[in-house]
């Protein structure tokens, strides 16, 4: 398993991180026998990160992860969790990330996590779920290295939904050492200008921001929910679909969009649109590791062959930019 090195916290983190979100339900709702198999697979194979929080089925994520690597004691793995802070205690964010966290290493049985990334979105000037930069940089951080100086995290992490350049002023301060980043096959746009009228959100280039702030990125939605698998068809244990996501305002454009890059497949740049998707996302040097949402042990299988074979060719991302053209225009 490639190792990259992860921004400038010094860690080296597997490409094929361990997502275990309410997405794919796996952790959440899986079998508690295939959890610990699929978990002992993937520490053998060298995925090395795992990705929880609590809002993945209120707390049964980080109960089922625990559970799993007590039992396994595995050495040298990096586990990362979230806060999110409901509006009803935005008077009181240092208070909700304490006891967050305080819940989060109990389920997980653990003294401290090596990622607390703030999970709610950032924007501007704040509101409805999202918290604003002044919110963020003066209450949330201050309380985040107060838990660190406490030695019960050792970085500081934010998922980076909202608006692309709240979030990108957040990155530019140094003052996170990780951001989760949408990149996926129907929306490159952390990485890339989009093409006029693209129906996507835009992250407005923020791996330029990472890259220069040495945050270290974990890659997320790359398969878009479910969506760049080509079918609208949800395992029974996955959660619904989610949208939006960043791309179009329902899942099912995204899948009709994610069908029409088909010709990567055919023309034999990938054996399905998923191993595409898992292999596009580990492309770009600014990637650190990328989650990829499960429901079956399989499902894990395939990730781990996909990343095997490496990022996809120069080739094969030029015929997927000249595909991805004919969105624009299309109503978002």
């Amino acid at each position: 398993m490639q190792l990259r090195v992860f921004g400038r916290t010094g860690m080296q983190l597997s490409v094929l991180g361990f997502g275990c979100g309410a997405v794919g339900g796996f952790m959440v709702r899986g079998d508690p026998a295939d959890q610990e198999h699929v978990v002992a697979r993937a520490i053998a194979a060298g995925v090395n990160y795992f990705d929880t929080a609590v809002q993945y089925g209120d707390g049964e994520s980080e109960n089922n992860l625990g559970r799993v690597l007590q039992k396994l004691k595995p050495a040298d793995v990096v586990v990362g969790t979230k806060v999110r802070v409901p509006p009803s205690e935005f008077g009181r964010i240092a208070d909700t990330v304490t006891t967050s966290l305080e819940g989060s290493l109990a389920r997980l049985r653990l003294d401290r996590v090596d990622i607390f990334h703030l999970h709610n979105p950032i924007t501007k000037a704040g509101g409805g779920s999202a918290l604003s930069v002044a919110q963020v940089l003066d209450e949330v951080v201050p309380a985040f290295e107060r838990l660190r100086g406490q030695g019960k995290i050792r970085f500081l992490g934010i998922t980076a939904l909202g608006d692309a350049a709240a979030v990108n002023q957040a990155i530019d301060t140094r003052a996170f050492d990780s951001a989760q980043v949408v990149y996926n096959m129907l929306n490159p746009s952390a990485a890339v200008e989009l093409p006029a009228n693209y129906p996507a959100q835009d992250y407005g280039r923020m791996f330029d921001h990472t890259v220069a702030a040495g945050v270290g990125v974990v890659g997320i939605r790359v398969l878009a929910g479910g969506a760049l698998s080509g079918s609208a068809e949800r395992h029974p244990i996955a959660g619904p679909a989610p949208e939006p996501i960043g791309s179009a305002l329902s899942y099912d454009a995204d899948v009709d969009r994610a069908r029409r890059l088909m010709p990567l497949v055919r023309e034999g740049f990938a054996a399905s649109l998923t191993e595409a998707a898992t292999r596009f996302a580990l492309s770009h040097p600014a990637m650190g590791t990328i989650l990829v949402g499960m429901a079956t042990p399989q499902q894990f299988e395939d990730a781990l062959a996909a990343v095997r074979k490496g990022p996809l060719p120069q080739e094969a991302l030029d015929r997927l930019a000249a595909l991805r053209q004919a969105f624009s225009g299309e109503p978002r």
